[in-house]
């Protein structure tokens, strides 16, 4: 018997290392992938596009907000993995009444690295796993020894547009930033608030970060946020380094020293 406990506080039991799991959350298919576990990947959502093969031939169940139950249902899955934010409340009830789901709840690196040792316990890819983390923490110890030779600077990250909405506390985008070396001006405010571009003028960022996903910000949207703030620098990042909590931490540690050192030696 195989049993962990999910980062909402839920047990799943299974009798066996599971044979066909379902992800939900594009970057946890990643993670599976990158554990080893390619083949048993039986269905995934639209959106999981990492890696190309998986996204390619594995079935889709829908998106991450809507699931086909009926796609669901025909792979009898005995692991589904599922994620508190990406996916709905209502969704994860539902699977929960019929199959084992194990849902994560992440705002940190800590948090992120805490669910990559329970999905490879839960799969029998323990060793695997804990090689991932120990490469995770050893490229960001390695990150913070350069970010902490220059003072932050005051940032807002943006993720929409009509209407704008960017980045608070308590979310793995913040802990990223903070460990990129950018003061998050709505640190004090919790999820992802809206703001109007008065209160955008108000917080007056030194840095304005636009993110290529969920809205896919892009060079035509820079003149837009340079008229609200026009001492601001704004830059557009790579969105998957920032919100990607699973395996591709390895590759947003060197992501974020690149954009480190390209901001601050400006900043200087």
């Amino acid at each position: 018997m195989l049993s962990s406990i999910d980062q909402m506080g839920f047990t799943i039991n299974l009798e066996h290392s599971p044979e066909r799991i379902i992800s939900l959350v594009p970057s946890q298919t990643e993670l599976l992938a990158d554990l080893g576990l390619s083949s048993r990947i039986a269905g995934i959502t639209r959106f999981c596009v990492y890696p190309p093969e998986v996204h390619i031939s594995v079935p889709r169940v829908g998106g991450t907000k809507s699931i086909d139950i009926e796609r669901i249902e025909a792979i009898k899955p005995d692991l589904i993995i599922a994620n508190k934010e990406e996916n709905t409340k209502e969704i994860i009830e539902l699977l929960r009444q019929k199959y084992q789901v194990w849902v994560s709840d992440i705002s940190n690196m800590e948090e992120a690295c805490d669910m990559i040792f329970h999905i490879g316990q839960l799969t029998g890819t323990a060793n695997v796993a804990t090689q991932i983390i120990e490469d995770i923490n050893k490229r960001f110890e390695k990150l913070q020894k350069e970010t902490h030779k220059n003072s932050s600077l005051r940032a807002l990250y943006f993720i929409w547009r009509k209407p704008y909405m960017a980045v608070a506390g308590n979310t793995f985008i913040h802990d990223m930033m903070s460990r990129c070396g950018f003061d998050n001006a709505l640190y004090y405010e919790t999820r992802y608030p809206e703001l109007s571009r008065e209160k955008i003028r108000k917080l007056n960022p030194e840095v304005i970060l636009l993110s290529s996903e969920p809205y896919p910000f892009s060079r035509k949207h820079i003149e837009e946020f340079r008229e609200i703030c026009p001492h601001a620098r704004i830059i557009l990042v790579d969105g998957e380094y920032f919100s990607w909590y699973g395996s591709r931490m390895r590759l947003a540690s060197d992501y974020f020293s690149a954009l480190h050192h390209d901001v601050f030696n400006v900043a200087e």
